[in-house]
């Protein structure tokens, strides 16, 4: 019933609706517009209305819209001109892009598996090695598994003895690290780099073992007989060639290592540096080429570089030393081509004052002196001229850090002084004064004038100062200056300068204690009286602003007088009006009728009178007065005032010599004129009249007419040559003598030559010249002719020696006179004259007892000599020196007391008389016999030569000590012999005479302390030097060039001994002038009272020697007296217990004292200088005067210094104690200054002074870091921190407000010095150059840096280059809101990073054809760089066939820029993709027939990248074996072909099929039905396996 019950009531059947099948897909994506060729029926469809239209003519759907004339322009043009439709776009676009990129799959994971290691039996193992070496066993085989065997050097060799090649070679090797590094890679301190370090260990230990087997044979040793054998690896051919094979094979190796990065760069360099350091010459060829191999590596680092430099600098020397320098031509060559790229590339490598010192001189030749190929182009020009630029500026920087090439020390006052007082000195007769270049060039500025002419008036009167030339300089000098500002006054309508003249000089009369001295009264007079007489300083206002200014104390009434009544009293006024005279005599006497001047003229008067009766009406004495005798009868005279003397001489003497001269010209004799000019000349020089005997000797001379007379005026004008140079009146003198020329008929040989010599090119004209020139040669040839027979001359001539007999008075002229005749012609007979006349002198005794007879016979000699000189036309001079050095040597040092008698006065008739230079007998007799003393030490030899020590002692004694004749037939025998020998001996104190003088000295004082010459002897010798070294000219020469003192004593003061030390230094201080008491170094200051700038350089000279005297005899012994003084002087000189100026003094004291004593100074000023520096506060202002004070003693240790620095050996060490104080210093300071410029509030005058206080520490810091010295390890840890203060401090100065470009380049040059210099720990001869430098990247330093300064911070910092796979990578990541991070660099893996074999590879055209046939578009991650280290992403797009066969790897093109926009909106509409990987297959449809809303997805294929290769797609479903999915009907994956037999496939969609196969189809069908054949079709129904899947 229930069964009928149902039947009866059935249920309405459902309604049927069509599905598609589920293969075919969307007409579009998003769109729902149904499935192509699928309409199923719907009730109530328009078809199904039976319309009597749609019956008769079929449905039709109606048009809906007017297709011919309608248009879109307007909606679209609408649109478009809206101002939302960009807006709107954008969205579409962003929308667009956002919808793909969710739908692109992520990249898989990386399925890369490094070939892991397995232990083989040797068999295996060698089996797997042979396959490694086979270039036709492909590596993927290989690549499975690696055999676990030999390690390290071993497994080098083993790849070289299987000759594996070099790609194969590495990718085992890196396969071999990768393992065993692959239990690190999870540790948190692995470091991926570490094993390349390791590795690089292997490297080098394998190449240095192979490099030590290049040995060279030692050298012999002296004195031992062992008989050597040696046999290098390179001598022997076979040998040589497994070595070379074995090396090449490593270095083709290493090649691979440094480009991939497998060795630790910064080690490999390191270990190139040491080897170089430490190989021998045949292993630096190989090392040389390494080196330049990979130089580029290491261009970019100082550490490395420098000590690179250092090293090849080394071998060149040590090649350069060698003797098989022939065969090291390639290396030498190499090594100087790499200095220079250094020196190009780097120049700051250079900048290391060590190095320097060290090499410069090399590196001058390297670098300066290498040749160029002249054919080359202008790049070889480039190249020099780069090089010159960069050491020039080396050579500047390194010198100015060891502070050499340093301008003079001189303060401004003292130093001008200095310099003023050596100009002054050095005035000789040849100097032109009015050019001296004493007051400055410009006279538009007086400013310094002041300071000048006080230091010219003190000079001329102080008494520390010699020569009676001195006011006349100073006259000279004021005149000129005088003369030129007028001139410029004139010019520019201008207050001239007479007046400023006037208040200096009476300000200097007012205020000098030079001048106020009573016993410099006389000079100062005499000074004052040439101005007055030159009209520089006027008397009258003189007098008048004494009166003006109530000056007490003028007139001689007064109980106390003024320091002006002497200068009144004594200053002359020349040619003065009488009313200024009467003046004066007011102003000084009141109104008297007679004043004592008066009364003393008149009696001056009768004094002259008394000496000179021919010129006042009296008989002419026939005898000239001794110079001792006129001083006793003028005594008045001399001690007269300066204002008398004047008056006497040219107001009343001067006027009746005149008189006299112009009365008795017609019948005057020689002598009534030679005698009063003699003894007129004589007193005034006694009284310092020269001006006077100026007008006096001129005016002579043009009335002269005798060849007596004449000679004496030649002689006055020789005698004070230096006061008439002076005067400026040279000129004068030789327009006077040239017109004396032209009236004498018989030319006169001493005219002549004064004239030539006075002349100088300044006076004459040429046309003058070339007639004294004309004359001279006449002269010449009238007393030796020119001709071709030359005379010969007996040796033996015996009238010379009947001579003796012959009381004739013209005898001796008739004798010259008739051998001139005979022998003129011969250029030897005055010599031979001259030996026969000693060899007749030496007979003489023998004919002669008495010894006034002897001394006659003499005096006749002298004659025939003289006559003889007379015919020469050179004179006798040269003969006799020729004699004298020659044979006459030997002959003069046997010569008997009696004949030394005899022949001492005829050389002293000869001298006095012209024929003989004083220094002729000087050198020839007395120098030679003192030398000859100091050194003789038997009796025997000194018996012999004690009459020559003698005769050469009385000879030096007459030439240049005596003063007055004697009563003995002995020349000088009158005053006028007096005033020839004073003539001659002029010669002996003026260059080039005078070196010789005062070097005979030492000498001298060797000769006196001879302990084996008789008392006597040595007596004379000491009484000989004393009274020499105070003589006035000899004064005089000594002050104008002290340098030939210094000269003179420095070998001497070489002896070790104190006595003779003592001894020679006494002498020096009397030669200078200085008390002869020993000087005592702990009370120098006080002891050095004359330390002004009229003795400083004599005092310098004194106080060197004693310091080198100390320095040579190794005086500094502990608890020394010496050490103690030494200490006390430096204290005293560090302390502030000398000024500015004797301070610099000290620098120059100290110069070549040798390094003990200069050390001892030096170390002293460190220790103050270290006090200094450590009480130094840099609060504002507080600094200033300690910065001060450190600079000044900075200076002066600089220039202590500086002779040490040309020699490194010879630079002292410093005191452990006071290199640690002093470093301790600096570093605090250093640190302060760091921290007060760090702060922003600092003011702009503060911060100036903080820089220059760096500065200064900066150059303190130089100066003690080129002393030797050790190097504590407290010094050692406070050089680090220092050198870290300094590298702040540059990084400071080279950023923002506060760059400065003259304490950066300083300070980073002060940087590379201490770092050059720090010590480093080496450890079995292996140091890390990289220790001392900064350990920080790059990236840390100051973004603001500029671009020249970052690169120069690079340069010392210890990373180098990166390898270029890694180069400028940085790991980054985006934060939460979507920005990009930039994290650390990204760290080289060279090990992990190993290459993927895979398969066998196809071809890259075979393998794109596949891919497009297949429709594979995935992205495989199989590399050991996984694509997720780039962020790799599909990008759903494949690269086009023609970019993926396309030969150029720069052509990357893919399907989306191939395709027009319609072909891809069609195809991307109609394609089926899976959104989720993971999903184990499409989602079904749902029962109520809807679509599901995941059927679709979107492609997801990386983007074109060429870091992943073969991993690009088109837009397909097909899927790579590990992504298949499931489809839910067949269960088939989706890269199988679908049966299509199970379905009802539409007749459409088989002809879609078939039109997509043709070229045309712009569609691809990737998931649709595979059409098969039958068989297959049966093949798969029968597959049972299916069925279970369907039904999922």
């Amino acid at each position: 019933m229930s069964e009928q019950g149902d039947r009866s009531n059935p249920l309405p059947p459902p309604v049927y609706e069509s599905y598609p099948p589920n293969w075919l897909p969307l007409s579009h994506k998003h769109a729902d517009i149904g499935y192509p060729g699928f309409f199923p029926p719907r009730p109530g469809q328009d078809e199904d209305v039976l319309s009597e239209y749609n019956v008769k003519n079929g449905y039709q759907l109606p048009s809906a819209i007017s297709a011919e004339t309608y248009s879109s322009q307007s909606s679209i043009s609408e649109n478009l001109r809206s101002s939302a439709t960009l807006s709107k776009l954008e969205e579409l676009m962003n929308e667009v892009f956002s919808r793909r990129a969710k739908q692109i799959p992520p990249i898989p994971a990386s399925t890369f598996r490094i070939p892991p290691r397995i232990t083989q039996n040797d068999a295996k193992r060698q089996a797997w090695f042979d396959d490694l070496a086979n270039p036709d066993v492909p590596l993927h085989k290989l690549g499975k598994n690696v055999p676990h065997g030999a390690k390290g050097a071993d497994l080098l060799d083993l790849l070289h003895f299987k000759d594996v090649s070099i790609p194969r070679a590495v990718w085992f090797l890196r396969v071999f690290g990768a393992n065993e590094t692959a239990g690190l890679r999870n540790k948190p301190s692995y470091n991926p780099t570490q094993y390349s370090t390791e590795w690089t260990n292997v490297v080098t230990v394998h190449l240095r073992k192979q490099l030590q087997d290049i040995a060279l044979p030692s050298a012999p040793r002296a004195g031992v007989n062992i008989k050597q054998t040696f046999k290098g690896v390179l001598a022997d051919s076979e040998a040589r060639g497994k070595w070379v094979s074995r090396f090449s094979y490593c270095l083709r190796l290493l090649r691979a290592f440094y480009s991939e990065g497998l060795i630790n760069r910064r080690a490999f360099f390191v270990w190139i540096v040491n080897q170089m350091h430490s190989c021998n010459l045949a292993q630096a060829g190989f090392l040389t080429r390494l080196a330049d191999e990979y130089f580029d590596g290491m261009s970019g680092s100082r550490p490395l570089t420098h000590s690179f430099a250092e090293a090849s600098l080394n071998k060149l020397s040590e090649i350069h030393t060698t003797t098989a320098r022939e065969y090291l031509y390639d290396t030498e060559a190499l090594l100087k081509i790499l200095l220079q790229r250094i020196c190009i590339a780097l120049p700051d490598v250079f900048v290391s004052p060590r190095l320097w010192m060290t090499y410069s001189e090399l590196l001058t030749d390297v670098i300066v002196h290498h040749s160029t190929d002249p054919n080359e182009e202008d790049n070889a020009q480039l190249v020099s001229q780069v090089l010159w630029r960069n050491f020039a500026d080396i050579k500047k920087r390194n010198e100015t850090m060891l502070f050499r090439n340093l301008p003079s020390l001189v303060s401004v006052r003292l130093g001008s002084a200095v310099s003023d007082v050596e100009l002054l000195n050095s005035i000789s007769s040849e100097t032109d004064v009015v050019n001296l270049p004493f007051f400055p060039v410009s006279v538009e500025n007086w400013s310094g004038i002041p300071e000048k002419l006080d230091s010219l008036l003190t000079w001329s009167v102080t008494p520390v100062q010699f020569g009676d030339h001195r006011p006349y300089v100073a006259v000279t000098l004021i005149r000129d200056w005088r003369a030129r500002a007028g001139d410029r006054a004139n010019r520019r309508d201008i207050t001239p300068p007479d007046e400023f003249l006037q208040d200096q000089l009476f300000d200097w009369l007012d205020s000098s204690s030079v001048a106020a001295e009573p016993d410099n009264i006389r000079a100062v007079a005499m000074l004052y009286g040439k101005l007055v007489k030159h009209e520089l300083f006027s008397p009258a206002k003189y007098i008048q602003r004494l009166i003006a200014r109530g000056e007490p104390g003028l007139s001689f009434t007064q109980e106390k007088g003024s320091r002006h009544r002497n200068f009144l009293r004594w200053i002359p006024l020349h040619d003065s009006p009488l009313a200024l005279i009467n003046q004066r005599k007011v102003t000084l006497y009141g109104f008297q009728p007679e004043t004592p001047e008066d009364l003393n003229e008149r009696n001056i008067r009768k004094e002259i009178r008394t000496v000179l009766p021919e010129l006042f009406g009296g008989e002419c004495p026939t005898t000239f007065p001794s110079a001792a005798s006129l001083q006793d009868n003028c005594k008045l005279l001399l001690q007269a005032s300066r204002y008398e003397q004047t008056r006497i001489f040219k107001t009343w003497l001067m006027k009746v010599f005149r008189k006299v001269i112009s009365s008795k010209s017609s019948d005057a004799t020689h002598f009534s004129l030679l005698r009063p000019y003699c003894v007129v000349t004589e007193l005034m020089a006694l009284t310092k009249c020269f001006v006077s005997m100026l007008e006096l000797t001129i005016y002579i001379l043009g009335q002269c007419s005798s060849v007596d007379l004449l000679s004496v005026i030649i002689d006055t004008f020789r005698r004070y040559a230096v006061i008439w140079a002076s005067m400026n009146s040279i000129g004068e003198i030789v327009c006077a003598l040239n017109e004396s020329r032209r009236q004498w008929e018989i030319k006169s040989r001493p005219l002549l030559a004064l004239l030539v010599e006075f002349d100088h090119g300044r006076y004459l004209s040429e046309s003058a010249r070339e007639e004294i020139l004309a004359d001279i040669h006449a002269y010449t040839l009238a007393l030796q002719p020119s001709t071709t027979h030359m005379d010969l001359v007996p040796d033996v001539l015996p009238e010379i020696l009947m001579l003796a007999d012959n009381p004739n008075t013209d005898a001796p002229s008739i004798l010259a006179n008739g051998f001139w005749i005979k022998y003129r012609t011969s250029a030897n007979w005055a010599w031979k004259v001259w030996d026969n006349t000693v060899a007749s002198l030496r007979q003489i005794p023998f004919m002669t007892a008495d010894v006034v007879g002897r001394r006659v016979q003499a005096l006749r000699y002298g004659t025939f000599l003289w006559n003889v000189d007379q015919h020469l036309p050179s004179g006798l001079d040269e003969q006799v020196l020729r004699w004298f050095l020659g044979p006459g040597k030997n002959e003069v040092a046997v010569l008997t007391a009696e004949v030394w008698d005899i022949f001492s006065v005829v050389l002293l008739y000869l001298v006095v008389h012209g024929a003989l230079k004083t220094t002729t007998v000087l050198s020839g007799l007395v120098y030679p016999a003192w030398i000859l003393a100091a050194s003789v030490f038997e009796d025997q030899q000194v018996q012999s030569l004690e009459t020559y020590f003698r005769a050469a002692n009385g000879l030096c004694q007459r030439l240049l000590l005596e003063e007055d004749c004697t009563t003995e037939v002995m020349p000088p025998t009158n005053l006028l012999d007096v005033q020839g020998l004073r003539t001659r001996r002029q010669d002996v104190y003026e260059e080039p005479h005078f070196p010789f003088l005062v070097g005979i000295i030492p000498t001298l004082v060797g000769f006196e302390n001879n302990s084996s010459l008789p008392e006597g002897l040595r007596s004379d010798g000491r009484d000989i030097r004393q009274r020499l070294c105070v003589e006035t000219l000899f004064r005089q020469g000594v002050f104008r060039n002290l340098d030939i003192v210094r000269s003179a004593f420095e070998r001497p003061l070489e002896d070790g001994r104190d006595d003779t030390c003592k001894i020679t230094m006494a002498a020096l201080r009397l030669v200078l002038g200085e008390p002869t008491d020993d000087l005592e170094l702990s009370a120098w200051p006080d002891s050095a009272s004359l330390l002004s700038p009229w003795k400083i350089s004599a005092t310098a000279i004194q106080l060197q020697f004693v310091l080198r005297q100390m320095g040579r005899k190794g005086a500094l012994e502990p608890y020394g007296n010496t050490v103690a003084d030494l200490d006390k002087l430096t204290s005293m000189i560090f302390h502030n217990t000398l000024s500015s100026e004797e301070a610099n003094f000290v620098a120059q004291m100290t110069k070549g004292v040798g390094s003990q004593i200069a050390g001892k100074f030096i170390n002293n000023g460190l220790k103050h200088v270290a006090e200094i520096i450590r009480d130094m506060s840099f609060s504002e202002g507080s600094c200033v005067a300690l910065l001060s004070r450190a600079g000044e003693l900075l200076r002066v240790l600089i220039y202590v210094a500086e002779p040490l620095r040309e020699d490194a050996t010879d630079l002292p060490s410093i005191q452990c104690a006071i290199q640690d104080n002093f470093f301790q210093a600096l570093t605090s300071r250093f640190k302060d200054l760091s921290e007060m410029l760090h702060m922003e509030n600092t003011s702009p005058s503060g911060r100036a002074d903080l820089m220059q206080a760096t500065m200064l520490l900066a150059r303190f810091l130089q100066f003690d870091l080129a002393f030797q010295g050790i190097w504590t390890e407290k010094t050692k840890a406070m050089s680090t921190d220092l050198s870290a203060t300094i590298f702040s401090l540059l990084q400071l100065f080279a950023t923002g407000n506060s760059t400065d470009l003259i304490a950066y380049p300083l300070l980073f040059d002060t940087f590379y010095f201490l770092l050059d210099e720090i010590p480093t720990d080496s450890k079995l001869g292996v140091f890390d150059p990289f220790k001392a430098y900064p350990d920080m990247s790059p990236s840390a330093l100051s973004p603001e840096l500029p671009a020249e300064y970052l690169d120069q911070f690079r340069t010392i910092l210890s990373d180098l280059p990166v390898v270029h796979s890694v180069e400028n990578l940085n790991n980054a990541h985006r934060d939460s809101a979507g920005n990009l991070i930039i994290d650390g660099p990204v760290l080289n893996r060279p090990w992990e990073w190993t290459e993927y074999l895979g398969e066998p590879p196809l071809s890259d055209e075979a393998r794109a054809t596949e891919l497009l046939n297949k429709g594979k578009a995935t992205v495989k991650n199989l590399g050991s760089l996984s694509l997720q280290t780039f962020g790799g992403r599909m990008t759903s797009e494949m690269l086009s066939k023609d970019s993926l066969t396309k030969k150029d790897p720069s052509f990357f093109e893919d399907e989306l820029s191939a395709n027009s926009i319609f072909q891809r909106d069609w195809q991307e509409s109609r394609l089926r993709f899976n959104k989720d990987e993971n999903d184990g297959g499409l989602k079904s449809r749902s029962d109520d027939g809807s679509s599901s809303g995941h059927r679709s997805g979107r492609r997801q294929t990386s983007r074109g990248s060429p870091a992943s290769t073969s991993s690009h797609s088109r837009s397909s479903m097909r899927q790579s074996p590990g992504n298949m999915t499931h489809t839910r009907i067949s269960g088939s994956v989706a890269a199988e072909p679908i049966d299509v037999d199970n379905y009802n496939v539409p007749a459409s969609s088989s002809k879609r099929k078939n039109a997509n196969d043709s070229d045309d189809s712009d569609v691809v069908i990737v998931e649709g039905p595979i059409l098969v054949s039958k068989a297959n079709k049966k093949a798969k129904i029968k597959q049972p396996a299916k069925k279970p899947t369907k039904k999922q």
